[in-house]
C-alpha cells in the first residue's frame, strides 16, 4: 500500500521524545500492573527503554514488523519475530505493548490480533489509528511525517514560510 506523500513534517528531537516518553510512562503509571514490555521493532525500542525503567519493568521482549521500507512509502507487513508464546499466553493479558507511533493502524493491528488483552501504548498517534491505542501522548494529523531523533541529523531546517511559497 502506498501513502500519500505527507503535507507536514513535525521533527522531533531526542530531548522532546525523551520529555514524551517519560510523560507516556507517567500516564501509564496508573494502569497496570504490567508484567512486561512487548515493543514494537524498531520504533518501540527506544520508548520501551524509558518506559521500562520509569515503571521498574525488567522483562521486555520484542515483535518485529517490517512495514515502512524506504520511509515514505508503506508496504505489505511482514512479521520477521513473533511474541514468546509465554507472553502470548492468556491473550497477553499483563503485558504493555510499546511503540513510537501508530500511524494507519495496520501494525497495532497485527499486534493486537496476537495480543488482544495487553494495554497498547504508543508516544504518537494518527487519526486512523488512534483506535487500536489505549494510552498515547500526542496525536498528529493524518498527513503528517514524524521524523524521529534516530533517523536524522543535525541540518539546517528551512522556515515553514519558505516551504508555502508558491
Amino acid at each position: 500500500m502506498n501513502s500519500p506523500k505527507p503535507d507536514k513534517a513535525f521533527p522531533v528531537s531526542w530531548d522532546q521524545f525523551h520529555r514524551d516518553a517519560r510523560a507516556l510512562a507517567w500516564r501509564l503509571s496508573g494502569s497496570g500492573p504490567f508484567n512486561a514490555i512487548v515493543c514494537i521493532t524498531r520504533g518501540g525500542l527506544v520508548p520501551a527503554a524509558i518506559i521500562s525503567r520509569e515503571l521498574g519493568i525488567r522483562l521486555i521482549e520484542t515483535v518485529c514488523i517490517a512495514s515502512y521500507h524506504d520511509y515514505k512509502t508503506q508496504s505489505g507487513l511482514q512479521v520477521l519475530k513473533d511474541v514468546d508464546e509465554k507472553l502470548a499466553a492468556n491473550g497477553g493479558e499483563g503485558i504493555l505493548v510499546v511503540d513510537d507511533l501508530v500511524d494507519t493502524g495496520s501494525t497495532a493491528k497485527v499486534v493486537r490480533d496476537r495480543l488482544p488483552k495487553a494495554h497498547f501504548a504508543t508516544v504518537y498517534a494518527k487519526p486512523l489509528g488512534r483506535p487500536l491505542v489505549d494510552t498515547f501522548i500526542t496525536e498528529v494529523s493524518q498527513d503528517t511525517w514524524i521524523y524521529f531523533p534516530w533517523d536524522m541529523g543535525l541540518a539546517f531546517q528551512p522556515p515553514i514560510a519558505q516551504s508555502t511559497e508558491g
